[in-house]
């Protein structure tokens, strides 16, 4: 490590060097970023009208039907015939209506809850219409053979169960268990429960609100039999409340005495939840490209992607409008894609657009990409990807130190406009770069910098943005591209 640290000092020592030697190249003229376009664009795209934009669904393809019309309007090249989708499949969960979750006490006093503020399900939650007792079962952790079970000397069998969304920041004997909800209902039903309450461990948790999410890591097992319910630190007290606890209390407890602490509720819970699962849905990248000028460079290709999809929506009470995430990212895309065709004769390397689906349960479209390339992944030079790019007080460039070379590149670039970029960076890809990572291929990762605020939330809106941050950082991604793909960047190696 300590010799990794010197390399990699010495090498961001150097790179200004080498900058101020080859990479001599001007500016694009002051990029015409249009805020209202692109804005128009998260508008359309975070409407109820695309439901949140879950792969496999009816909202998202509307979504890559838009923004293929928009390639064609720009006269980005196609690569499957006359169409911009290369197509794959997915596992798609239609949450339905009715949606409901409801308190009973000792005393059948009830408590409606409200989708979205008090409870979200998880995307690849079963079904269940039932009213049951609650067992509180710390992490939801279980391995007897090691010394560890929450669920020892307690009894969930046809209950459900309140466990903790995370797992013990502390070390055992043991690796812990994935920490995706999905296996961790997946243990639960294995005791004979017919429900998980999934509640953020509040100690050093940045939100305890509940939120949409469709991730699953590799856990491809789906269970319909079980109820999957990401609950409110307030509503989890509501249900403690009887027994005098509070959810921070029992975090405490557990970890501070490194042992299960797990027991009965006496309260009960009524759930209503109904879901169409299909294990193989089609979607698609919407992918378009303009070729480049250069009879030798025009075979070398820069890849400027975002991700199309989020989280979807819940019945008819609740949908994820994405507009931050990524509606913003699929935007600054376009808008690239719009001015270098207006600009394309200046161009001596060839650009792929591409707008990835189901980038939220685990990168798949990217991966997909990068498998099923459209263009020679040798030849493929870098990658730019935007996420999450529309909200927040600066801008962050990630995988610099992965691609230091590249990261200086938009460094200078940026202190020569309007030096919003902060120095954190990271190794890696992060989030659609990070297959292109896995490839050897140079890739940066623009986003806002405390860009997180509604993350998969209801609340993600076009309003919350930032429209002038939104333009900066989107300035910023096509001025870097417009110098890789005109200028004497040279492919740099990928740093591991």
């Amino acid at each position: 490590m300590p010799k990794l640290r010197r390399a990699l000092r010495i090498c961001f020592l150097i790179v200004p060097f080498i900058f101020s030697k080859v990479y001599t190249q001007e500016l694009p003229k002051e990029a015409k970023i249009d805020t209202t376009f692109m804005m128009n664009i998260v508008r359309e795209l975070a409407s109820k009208e695309y439901s949140g934009r879950l792969p496999g669904s009816v909202g998202f393809n509307k979504a890559a039907s838009y923004a293929a019309g928009l390639f064609k309007k720009y006269k980005l090249r196609p690569f499957n015939e006359s169409s911009y989708f290369q197509y794959f499949n997915v596992e798609n969960n239609e949450i339905q209506s009715p949606l409901k979750l409801q308190l009973i006490d000792k005393n059948d006093n009830r408590t409606d809850y409200t989708a979205g503020k008090d409870f979200v399900c998880r995307g690849f939650t079963g079904n269940g219409v039932y009213t049951r007792d609650v067992v509180f079962c710390g992490y939801g952790i279980s391995y007897p053979k090691q010394g560890f079970d929450d669920y020892a000397n307690v009894d969930v069998k046809g209950k459900v169960v309140m466990i903790f969304k995370e797992n013990p920041k502390w070390k055992f004997s043991i690796e812990w268990s994935p920490v995706y909800p999905r296996y961790k209902a997946l243990i639960a039903t294995q005791y004979g429960a017919t429900g998980v309450l999934l509640v953020t461990a509040p100690k050093d948790a940045s939100s305890t609100q509940p939120i949409g999410s469709i991730s699953t890591g590799n856990i491809t097992q789906q269970n319909m039999e079980t109820t999957n319910i990401h609950i409110s630190n307030k509503v989890a007290d509501d249900i403690l409340k009887q027994k005098g606890y509070t959810v921070k209390q029992l975090q405490s407890i557990i970890d501070s005495t490194k042992k299960p602490f797990s027991f009965d509720l006496d309260t009960k819970v009524y759930t209503e939840v109904h879901t169409k699962y299909t294990k193989e849905m089609p979607t698609m990248n919407v992918v378009g490209m303009i070729e480049g000028n250069d009879p030798v460079l025009k075979n070398e290709y820069l890849i400027i992607g975002a991700h199309l999809d989020h989280v979807g929506s819940q019945g008819e009470e609740l949908y994820f409008p994405g507009a931050n995430d990524n509606a913003s990212g699929v935007a600054a895309v376009l808008q690239m894609a719009k001015l270098f065709s207006e600009n394309k004769s200046s161009l001596k390397r060839s650009v792929v657009f591409i707008l990835f689906s189901d980038e939220e349960q685990g990168l798949y479209g990217s991966w997909y990409y990068v498998r099923n390339p459209l263009v020679p992944i040798d030849n493929t030079v870098a990658m730019i990807n935007l996420d999450c790019v529309g909200f927040g007080d600066s801008i962050q460039v990630g995988n610099g130190t992965s691609a230091p070379i590249l990261w200086q590149l938009a460094r200078n670039t940026d202190m020569k406009t309007d030096n919003l970029m902060v120095e954190r960076t990271w190794s890696g890809g992060g989030a659609d770069a990070s297959p292109f990572y896995d490839k050897n291929i140079p890739a940066l990762y623009f986003v806002g910098t405390n860009s997180y605020t509604y993350l998969h939330l209801p609340s993600d809106k076009p309003e919350t943005l930032n429209r002038v941050l939104f333009k900066k950082i989107t300035k910023l991604a096509y001025a870097t591209a417009w110098q890789i793909l005109t200028g004497n960047y040279q492919k740099e190696k990928v740093i591991r």
